[in-house]
C-alpha cells in the first residue's frame, strides 16, 4: 500500500493532519502529523512518504526497514534519534518533533484518506 495524493483537489482543510496526529500521538497537532500540507505558489504541496526506501540506506543503526506489506517502518527500539533520515528524505516526508525521541513518517494506515473530504489523498495497492 502507498498513500497517493491529488494536490489539485486539496482545500487545505487540515483534516488529514488532524486525524494523523490524533491516531498516532493522541492529540490534534499538525506538527505531529506524518502528512504535511502547505501552500506552494498558486497550488498545494502535500508532503507524505512515497515508501521509496532511500532512508533505509542512510540509517546507521538499521532501524529503518521495509515491512512485508511494502511500507517503510522505523523500529523504535533500534532508532537512536540521530535524524539522518530526516535530512536525507528526498520527499521531505520524514518528520521530527521535540516531544518525540525518534523520527516519524507515514505508514500508509489510510486514516487520512478516510477523512479527506475531497479525495485529495487515497491509498493505492
Amino acid at each position: 500500500m502507498i498513500l497517493k495524493t491529488k494536490p489539485e483537489l486539496c482545500t487545505q482543510c487540515g483534516q488529514c493532519e488532524k486525524v494523523c496526529s490524533r491516531v498516532w500521538f493522541k492529540e490534534e497537532n499538525p506538527e505531529k502529523s506524518a502528512i504535511r500540507v502547505n501552500s506552494k505558489g498558486d497550488g498545494v504541496l502535500i508532503n507524505v512518504c512515497n515508501q521509496c526506501g532511500e532512508c533505509i540506506e542512510v540509517c546507521p543503526t538499521e532501524a529503518i526497514y521495509r515491512a512485508k506489506n511494502g511500507v517503510v517502518r522505523i523500529d523504535k527500539e533500534k532508532c537512536v534519534g540521530c535524524y539522518s533520515c530526516v535530512g536525507f528524505c528526498p520527499t521531505m516526508s520524514m518528520f521530527f518533533h521535540k516531544d518525540v525521541q525518534e523520527p516519524f513518517k507515514c505508514v500508509a494506515c489510510g486514516m487520512c484518506a478516510k477523512e479527506c473530504p475531497t479525495g485529495a489523498i487515497y491509498l493505492e495497492k
